[in-house]
């Protein structure tokens, strides 16, 4: 049991990396279809669009880890119900971390971000920080199944035994 633990919080880690790389190049090439940039508001700052990102994925990697711990091996399952419950959760972390964290830089006008962070609620980047952790989790839930199902490390046709 300990070791499907470890396996799961490792392939996490493994699925947040990936979720990083996905945004980043999702927001490059967002920036070149739209001819804008991820984050347009010219008073935001350079760190707004990163914490934002880091927020996100932050919250990705919560939400992996427990369901690859809590949720025994044998009872791991491919849920698109919750996959969605986490893109949806990515997708209003990202924005809430927009507005919170550009109100906390610039005190003296906090209104702005909060009209700054229902702006981002139909844009682009937003939607795709959702549906790419949706896209994630999938593939966590995915590789876990296949893992815990097969039962062991994976063999080559000539390891495998004959009783099998």
């Amino acid at each position: 049991m300990r070791d499907e633990r470890a396996y799961a919080v490792v392939v996490a880690f493994f699925a947040t990396g990936l979720y990083l790389a996905l945004l980043v190049a999702a927001f490059g090439l967002i920036a070149l279809a739209t001819d804008s940039d991820p984050i347009d508001d010219p008073a935001a700052g350079p760190l707004l669009g990163p914490i934002m990102v880091i927020a996100a994925s932050l919250m990705l990697l919560v939400f992996l880890i427990v369901l690859g711990v809590r949720v025994p091996g044998d009872r791991q399952r491919i849920s698109p119900g919750v996959a969605l419950g986490v893109g949806v959760a990515c997708y209003a972390v990202f924005i809430a971390a927009g507005g919170i964290a550009g109100a906390f830089a610039h005190p003296d006008d906090p209104f702005h971000y909060i009209l700054f962070a229902f702006s981002q609620l139909l844009r682009w980047p937003a939607i795709t920080v959702g549906l790419a952790a949706f896209l994630i989790t999938l593939l966590y839930e995915l590789v876990l199944v296949g893992r815990f199902r097969q039962r062991g490390r994976p063999r080559w046709p000539w390891e495998r035994d004959e009783d099998e």
